[in-house]
């Protein structure tokens, strides 16, 4: 065990997670109630890719047109060619644009990275580069692999360690996207349907999280020999300075936080609406207990993927009239897909009935969008729109009822523009997206093998941090 305990009597907690993947320490503050951070969209002014050129509508209609490519990368998971590619690189589609972004420190001294918060896969990563000898790393890198943003440097840290081909960790990567180097160190590389692709060496290194402005506390979690990829490369675009695995697998950052812990393998989220200048909340530990007034839980389901959550959709209900869902029909609960993506089953009558109730002028929805129904709203008093727009409920496995508002299914995507924010699914999975997730508290709790909504009032729940402060 490595580091001295502060004046503040921080509580130790030993962290033994299973299968050998790690052997974490975590340094948590006195109340043990777990830690929130900041949880940023990628489009607001807390961001650092945030376009001040565009209009709110027009950031809007963005994200609704990335959700395409995020939909499909999400339907092919973990699809890889049997031998290496022309240039040499072992193709594997794993999901690589999200919507939320997430602040973490890592190292000792501590690097202050802002990365992709991905609820849709497991493997955290960051980009590396190497100021000395790199311990083993090499340290020649192409001029044109040079990613943006920041970069950890892990000879200036004092608790950055490798891990051998024989580790557990090294085993949970997928089997076409890991090797040995000539040290007998576990090397990986990801390779992404948009032709870019990372590669680096599987490594540990103390996380330190500080409680966001706001937030409930106001101490830190320090957690150490997490297990992570230091990317030594990385050819092609990309927003971040990596990406932090939320997912439902063994090497995700929530199970390695919480194995047992105090903390729990469990997490939750609060979404502010697009429109709400404020920051949402994502919580870690018991913090994360959704027991808001109205909660509805609904049990997990196995998934081919494990990073994946996967709950059963059942019906879909507008008004008094009900529609059933085709049988065994998954839905993938994911934070960084902006629209909802349903089975034509559904989407076609849920499409015909809200035609039939809101009464406001058709219009065409944008091109290159995968928008189905747009109205007219040009004429219509600000606040009024909600109150035209009927209710739609998820009904979900074990008796969950989930409640859309006008907020979770339409969105102005352009000015005077308002379309559904749910579309046709065209891939092998539906979605539910975060516009259905706006002004919601999720819970994701892999002990229980449950998650849970709750309405909730996202923007009062955490205060919005100046836009001038550090994201």
């Amino acid at each position: 065990m490595h580091g001295t305990m502060g004046s503040r009597a921080l509580l130790l907690v030993a962290v033994v997670l299973t299968a050998q993947l790690c052997a974490c320490t975590a340094y948590a503050g006195s109340g043990g109630d777990g830690f929130s951070v900041e949880f940023i969209h990628r489009d607001s002014v807390r961001s650092p890719f945030h376009d001040p050129t565009l209009t709110a509508p027009a950031r809007v209609l963005e994200a609704a047109r990335r959700s395409a490519a995020r939909a499909a990368a999400l339907s092919r998971p973990y699809v890889r060619a049997d031998a290496p590619s022309a240039d040499g690189v072992v193709s594997e589609v794993t999901p690589r644009t999200s919507e939320y972004l997430m602040a973490v420190n890592i190292g000792t001294p501590p690097t202050r990275m802002v990365a992709i918060a991905d609820t849709g896969s497991d493997l955290t990563w960051f980009n590396c580069s190497y100021g000395g000898d790199g311990r083993g790393l090499a340290a020649a890198r192409d001029a044109d692999a040079q990613p943006p943003g920041v970069q950890f440097d892990p000879s200036k840290s004092t608790t950055f360690g490798l891990l051998d081909c024989n580790s557990g960790a090294c085993s949970e990567l997928p089997e076409a996207s890991h090797s040995c180097d000539a040290n007998s160190k576990c090397t990986y590389i990801y390779s992404y349907g948009d032709g870019s692709h990372t590669s680096g060496l599987l490594s540990t290194e103390t996380f330190t999280f500080a409680d966001a402005p706001g937030a409930r506390g106001d101490g830190t979690t320090r957690v150490a020999k997490v297990n992570f990829g230091c990317s030594t490369t990385f050819v092609g675009s990309f927003v971040g300075d990596g990406i932090v695995g939320l997912g439902g697998g063994d090497l995700s950052l929530v199970s390695q936080l919480g194995a047992d812990t105090s903390l729990g393998r469990r997490f939750s989220y609060c979404l502010v609406p697009y429109s709400v200048k404020a920051s949402s909340a994502l919580n870690f530990g018991p913090r994360a207990a959704v027991t808001d007034p109205g909660a509805v839980t609904t049990p997990l389901i196995p998934s081919k993927v494990k990073a994946y959550y996967i709950v059963e959709l059942q019906s879909l209900k507008v008004g008094n009239a009900t529609f059933a869902a085709p049988d065994r029909s998954p839905v993938l609960v994911d934070s960084g897909t902006t629209l909802t993506f349903l089975p034509t089953a559904l989407v076609d009558p849920l499409v015909k009935e809200l035609s039939r109730r809101i009464k406001l002028p058709p219009v065409q929805p944008p091109e290159e969008s995968s928008l189905l129904l747009c109205f007219d709203v040009s004429g219509v008093r600000e606040g009024q729109v909600a109150a035209m727009i009927p209710d739609v409920t998820l009904g979900l496995g074990g008796g969950a009822a989930v409640t859309l508002k006008a907020e979770n299914t339409f969105l102005e995507v352009q000015e005077g523009t308002l379309c559904l924010a749910v579309s046709g699914q065209f891939s092998a999975v539906s979605i539910i997206g975060n516009i259905a997730q706006q002004n919601m508290h999720v819970g994701y709790d892999l002990d229980k093998g449950t998650l849970t909504f709750a309405p909730a009032d996202c923007a009062s729940s955490y205060p919005a941090p100046s836009p001038s402060g550090s994201v």
